[in-house]
């Protein structure tokens, strides 16, 4: 994570100054922040760099008319996009049943459309997704960060 570097070596004297107990309540606080803020961004179809995620290809076959829902509606739910904090670290991942299909779209991996076998006993095809950046920092992420731990060590919130 090249884009925070600059912040980690600024936080990280200041971040073993406080009580274990402290660093637990930043660290969600911060989790939650950042999971709020990848879930607005994911609702608005963006890539952290702030350019538009690849569209979907059009249905090669079947239904009439165009696909009306937006993609990624269900995993950027507090259900599917979790959030975990340690006195050492916060993290947002996605749930274990979403985890693959998550990797896929952020990597732009290979993988199979319908992974059930059909009548026939043949799988999906296999597709190369493009990269669509689930998770990431956009830079007013990194500016969060910075001021959530400026209001913090100064015993505020926002």
């Amino acid at each position: 994570m090249n884009e925070l570097a600059p912040l980690d070596a600024w936080c990280a004297g200041l971040l073993q100054s406080l009580q274990p107990a402290q660093r637990r309540a930043l660290a969600r606080e911060l989790a939650r922040r950042l999971r709020e803020s990848n879930a607005k961004r994911i609702a608005a179809q963006l890539n952290p760099d702030g350019s538009a995620f690849e569209p979907r290809k059009t249905q090669a076959r079947g239904k009439r008319g165009a696909i009306r829902r937006k993609m990624f509606n269900k995993i950027r739910t507090s259900k599917w996009m979790k959030m975990e904090s340690s006195p050492d670290s916060a993290v947002v991942t996605f749930a274990a049943s979403v985890q693959t299909m998550a990797k896929v779209h952020q990597h732009g991996l290979r993988d199979r459309v319908n992974k059930r076998r059909d009548k026939y006993g043949g799988k999906g095809p296999e597709v190369t997704y493009p990269v669509r950046q689930l998770l990431g920092f956009t830079p007013g992420d990194v500016d969060m960060v910075g001021s959530l731990v400026i209001d913090h060590m100064a015993g505020g919130t926002r």
